[in-house]
C-alpha cells in the first residue's frame, strides 16, 4: 500500500505527535507498506530551524529514519504565541498541497493521512485526497472541534470576546464538516470515538497513544524517599489547556499548612510566564527546569514521588488522555492527576495514584498531604499490564494497518 502522510510534526523534532508517527511508519515500512511524509523542515519547538539542520532542505526529499520518504516543505518562524503558531501551520499547509500535486506522479497514494494537531492540515489533506483522488484519512490526536470552546472561554465579554466566539463557531462547523468528509477519522481515545459518530461521523476507529521506550531502558523506577520533600514532576507542555496553575496554587497551600512539598516544571509552552508569575507571586516552592532533550527526562523521573498529569475542566478534555499518562503507567510512576472523564478514570483503574478535580487546588493540596504521610503505593503491575493491552506501539500499528487495509479494500471493492 502507498501510504501519504501530511503532518505538521516530524522526525528528528520530539514530542508526543513525532513520537507516535515515527513509531507508527517504523511499523508500517517493515510490514511492506510504502510510506512517503510530506512536513515541514524541523523547527519544533523553537520555532525556528533546529541546529545543525540544513535549510536547503525545504523542497527537497530525503530518506527517513525507517525507509519512508520525507518531503520538506516550507514553514513560517513563530514565537510560540497563538497566532504565530497559526501563521505557520497555514505556511506549512499551503506548500504541502503544492508539494503533494507537482510531485502527484511520484506520490500515488492509495489512502492519505492527515494528523492534528496543526489544523490547517486537516484542510490540506482535505485538498490533497480530493487532488489524487484518494480516501482521507484524519487523525484527531485531541478533541476538534470541542476544545475550541474551552480555548475561547473566558470570563469577559467585550466585542473582541463576542467576534473570537463568532470565529470558534465558524472553525468548529468547519471541522465537523472536514471530519464528516474523511472517509475514516482515527482517535486517540474510545470517548471522543463515542462522541463522534453520535455526530454522523460514520467510520472513526482508536488508535491510543503508545508507551514510546526512553533511550535508555535501564532506566530504575524511582523509590519512594523516606525523608525530604514530597517531589512532584510535571512534563510536558505549559499551556492553556494544561491549567498548571491549579498545581501551583496546591503547592503553595500544601506548603502553607506545612506540608514539606516541592514541584517541578519541565517544558515550555504558551502560559509558561505566566505560571512562573503565578509561582513567584506565591512564593510557591516550585521549580522550572525548562525543556529538555528525551534522554535528559528520566533523570527527572527518576527524581520524583509522584508524576503530575493535568488538564482543565474544557469541553473535549474529558475525551483527551495525555500521552505521557502512557509513559508513567509503563515505567511505573505513581499519578498525581489534576482531570476528569478518561484520563481520570485510568488513573484510578489501573492503581497508578489518585485524581482531583481540574482547577480544585484545595483538593490537589489534601491529596499531596496525604501521599506525603503514606508515601506512593500505586500498583505497578496493574498499570503495565494495562499498557501492554491498550498502549503498546505493536498493538496501535495493527489496529491502524487493519483499519487503512479495510479502507484500502472497501475503495477497490474487494
Amino acid at each position: 500500500m502507498r501510504i501519504l502522510l501530511l503532518s505538521h510534526y516530524y522526525a528528528p523534532e520530539t514530542g508526543p505527535p513525532q513520537l507516535r508517527w515515527s513509531a507508527l511508519v517504523r511499523d508500517l515500512v517493515a510490514a511492506g507498506h510504502e510510506v512517503h511524509v510530506v512536513a515541514p523542515a524541523p523547527h519544533y519547538p523553537t520555532g525556528r530551524l533546529l541546529s545543525g539542520e540544513d535549510p536547503a532542505q525545504v523542497g527537497h526529499a530525503h530518506p527517513g529514519q525507517h525507509g519512508e520518504t520525507v518531503h520538506r516543505v516550507r514553514f513560517r518562524p513563530s514565537t510560540g504565541s497563538a497566532r504565530s503558531l497559526l501563521l505557520d501551520q497555514v505556511v506549512s499547509a499551503a506548500d504541502t498541497v503544492r508539494t503533494a500535486w507537482r510531485r502527484r506522479r511520484e506520490l500515488r497514494p492509495e489512502v492519505v493521512v492527515a494528523t492534528v494537531p496543526g489544523l490547517p492540515t486537516a484542510l490540506a489533506g482535505r485538498a490533497v485526497a480530493t487532488l489524487l483522488r484518494a480516501p482521507l484519512v484524519l487523525e484527531m490526536r485531541d478533541a476538534w472541534p470541542d476544545i475550541l470552546g474551552g480555548a475561547a472561554s473566558g470570563d469577559r465579554q467585550t466585542p473582541r470576546d463576542a467576534v473570537r466566539a463568532g470565529v470558534v463557531r465558524l472553525v468548529s462547523t468547519g471541522v465537523t464538516w472536514l471530519q464528516r468528509s474523511a472517509d475514516l477519522v482515527v482517535t486517540t481515545t474510545d470517548s471522543f470515538a463515542t462522541t463522534l459518530r453520535g455526530r454522523q461521523v460514520t467510520r472513526v476507529v482508536t488508535v491510543r497513544n503508545a508507551h514510546h521506550g526512553l533511550p535508555d531502558p535501564s532506566t530504575p523506577v524511582p523509590v519512594p524517599r523516606a525523608t525530604g520533600p514530597l517531589r512532584i514532576v510535571y512534563v510536558g507542555t505549559v499551556g492553556r489547556a494544561q491549567g498548571l496553575e491549579t498545581a501551583v496554587r496546591a503547592a503553595y497551600l500544601a506548603h502553607h499548612d506545612g506540608v514539606d512539598v516541592i514541584l517541578r516544571v519541565v517544558g515550555t509552552g504558551a502560559r509558561l510566564a505566566s505560571v512562573r508569575r503565578l509561582a513567584r507571586e506565591l512564593q510557591a516552592p516550585v521549580e522550572f527546569v525548562g525543556p529538555v532533550t528525551r534522554d535528559q527526562v528520566a533523570e527527572h523521573y527518576e527524581w520524583c514521588d509522584t508524576f503530575l498529569v493535568s488538564l482543565r475542566d474544557w469541553p473535549g478534555l474529558d475525551s483527551t488522555v495525555p500521552s505521557k499518562l502512557y509513559e508513567a503507567l509503563a515505567l511505573g510512576l505513581h499519578v498525581s492527576a489534576s482531570a476528569t472523564g478518561e484520563t481520570a478514570t485510568i488513573v484510578r483503574e489501573t492503581g497508578a495514584g489518585f485524581a482531583t478535580a481540574p482547577g480544585d487546588a484545595q483538593g490537589l493540596a489534601r491529596a499531596w498531604g496525604a501521599l506525603a504521610e503514606t508515601g506512593p503505593q500505586q500498583d505497578t503491575a496493574r498499570m503495565r499490564h494495562w499498557v501492554d493491552r491498550h498502549a503498546s506501539e505493536s498493538g496501535a500499528a495493527g489496529v491502524l494497518l487493519d483499519a487503512l487495509t479495510g479502507l484500502r479494500h472497501d475503495r477497490l471493492g474487494v
